[in-house]
């Protein structure tokens, strides 16, 4: 296992990347379809929120696909924003916030007062299904009428529980042949991140604040839709999805 150095933030970056890859192998073909979906309904200048934006990955690919993009990344993880405000020091179109999303007065923190999209990408499964409405009601106060927002998250259908088996099955399969390989998984992130001189501080931090894994809620595509509209989105549903995931679109 290699280290890598704190102050290389693209290699940590693609670190991450691969780490999380090991588990979505279809995690670039979801951040695709979320920008597609901006440049179709906001336009390519968009005011974007990224949302428990972790290492900013989402606000990397806005700015690559829309370079005139402004992005607010709001998280609570002190290592991953770390690692988000060395990668885009310098860039005054980004601005990161450390905020808590069950906080009730987390927006006060926001520059901006409304957004033409929020986006978020696995993430949001770390709430439990009523702190998560609550986090609907207050993004649907933030998008600007016309604007969208965008969930991309683990979204189990359980009325299909052998379809869903057999698809956990061969994601393990695959998995663990990448493990065999070498690649990282969650843990043994962290404890390379844990070793580095910069990271060791705030990934302690982070374990204080989160524990080793928060236990939320996966509710279906239907019930995200649902939540959505009853918060005050006037569309919602399901744009693209996996067999294990999906990417739930509100439109204000």
């Amino acid at each position: 296992m290699t280290t890598t150095t704190g102050s290389d933030w693209q290699a940590w970056q693609q670190s991450w990347d691969r780490q999380q890859e090991w588990y979505l192998p279809d995690r670039e073909e979801r951040f695709r379809v979320m920008l597609d979906m901006v440049g179709a309904l906001v336009g390519p200048e968009p005011r974007v929120l990224d949302l428990a934006c972790g290492t900013g990955s989402i606000t990397a690919r806005l700015f690559e696909r829309f370079p005139k993009a402004v992005s607010t990344g709001v998280d609570l993880d002190p290592a991953l924003l770390t690692i988000a405000e060395g990668t885009f020091a310098g860039d005054d179109r980004v601005t990161f916030v450390t905020a808590d999303l069950k906080d009730p007065d987390w927006t006060s923190r926001l520059p901006h007062d409304s957004y033409d999209a929020v986006l978020t990408a696995t993430a949001l499964h770390w709430l439990h299904s009523e702190p998560l409405a609550v986090l609907y009601g207050q993004v649907a106060g933030l998008v600007r009428d016309g604007g969208v927002f965008m969930n991309a998250d683990h979204m189990i259908d359980e009325t299909t529980p052998r379809l869903n088996a057999a698809d956990r099955a061969q994601r393990h399969a695959r998995m663990d042949e990448a493990k065999a390989a070498g690649v990282l998984d969650w843990s043994e992130w962290w404890q390379l991140a844990a070793q580095d001189p910069v990271l060791a501080e705030p990934t302690a931090r982070r374990f204080e604040i989160y524990g080793e894994h928060a236990e939320g809620d996966t509710p279906s595509a239907a019930w995200h839709a649902r939540v959505l509209r009853e918060k005050g989105f006037a569309e919602a549903r399901e744009v693209w999805r996996s067999p294990s995931d999906a990417l739930v679109l509100a439109l204000k």
